[in-house]
């Protein structure tokens, strides 16, 4: 007879979450209401737009709307809500860490040029951390829509504030657009500064592009990467050098990438050995946080209730969390495990 386990109180990290897609939908309309910011439908629901980002338009679109849902941050205070209301999702869903992804030259406009603008993130993430007690740490991404130049800029500036909680350089964006290599003398900057190489691939484009992040990024995590269940050869790349993979499967549906949850290649990457991070993405716009992505696991590909703690030990281990805080986060998902005459049995 098996149990079911409270996927919430399940111990794990969360390594792949944007920026503005990690605001409240009830933020985001207080905000827009006090800019006097009008916002389309697809933003007053507080349901996921229906978005087919496989083609040019639905990317568009999907673009348009984040781009809607940005303008509504404007000041400091702004910025220290959307990261504290984060955090306080985040440990509500079971995060002992949170690695957030942002692009500061977006923000820059508005809080007085892109220094300016990665410290006010910065010291929200700190008051976020000291009100929560959740450990929170960034990468700065760069637009594979925008010159190369840029991206070596904000490596830079990235390496500059490894210091204040900067662990990582990312590359986000439509990966269908430009090539990896492109980008290789940002990352080359970002790795000698030490931080961790979190390109975005294998999501709109297929396993060449998780391939790429590898030969010419030198990725130790891949933003995504499920098109490599496409590829076996690749699977088994993956699964032998020990890069995760930062799957978000309620993004995969919402965008189009596949049609249903059950489709999104979960127990192909996991059956290959792949090391894998779920991740909530852009839940503002997908609909759902990070135990959910959890949920989608064990509802419609069957994983068990060992088979999510061994998911949230493998986003655990590929944060870059402090030893002994990784060593009682990984006790406690054993712990999880634990029977418990309360849970609820399932089956016969």
């Amino acid at each position: 007879m098996a149990s079911v386990r409270d996927v919430r109180l399940l111990p794990k990290a969360h390594l792949h979450l944007h920026f503005t897609g990690s605001m409240r939908s009830g933020t985001l309309l207080e905000l827009a209401d006090k800019y006097g910011v009008h916002l389309p439908e697809a933003l007053k629901g507080g349901e996921p737009p229906k978005l087919r980002a496989t083609d040019e338009r639905g990317w568009f679109r999907f673009q348009r709307l984040y781009d809607m849902a940005r303008s509504c941050l404007r000041e400091p205070e702004d910025i220290q809500r959307l990261v504290r209301e984060t955090a306080q999702e985040d440990v509500a869903d079971g995060s002992r860490w949170l690695e957030i992804q942002v692009d500061p030259t977006s923000y820059a406009p508005r809080l007085g040029g892109l220094i300016p603008a990665l410290e006010v993130i910065l010291d929200a993430v700190e008051r976020a951390t000291a009100e929560t007690g959740l450990p929170i740490r960034v990468l700065v991404a760069a637009n594979r829509m925008k010159h190369p130049l840029d991206a070596r800029t904000l490596a830079r500036l990235a390496v500059r504030f490894a210091d204040r909680g900067v662990i990582g350089f990312g590359l986000s964006n439509d990966e269908r657009r430009g090539f990896a290599r492109d980008f290789d003398r940002a990352f080359a900057i970002a790795r000698e500064g030490g931080l961790i190489a979190a390109p975005h691939g294998g999501e709109l484009s297929g396993a060449s592009s998780v391939r790429d992040c590898l030969d010419d990024l030198r990725a130790d995590r891949i933003g995504h990467g499920v098109r490599a269940a496409e590829d076996p050869r690749l699977l088994a790349r993956l699964a032998e050098s020990g890069v995760t993979c930062e799957v978000c499967p309620a993004s995969n549906v919402a965008l189009g990438v596949y049609e249903k949850p059950k489709d999104v290649p979960l127990r192909a990457l996991w059956d290959a050995g792949v090391p894998m991070a779920l991740g909530a993405d852009d839940p503002l716009l997908f609909g759902s946080r990070l135990a959910a992505q959890y949920e989608i696991a064990r509802e419609h590909h069957g994983f068990t209730d060992a088979e999510l703690a061994e998911l949230g030990r493998q986003s655990l281990r590929a944060g870059r969390m402090p030893p002994e805080a990784l060593a009682a986060a990984l006790a406690d998902v054993d712990a999880w495990l634990t029977p418990d005459p309360a849970l609820r049995p399932v089956g016969g």
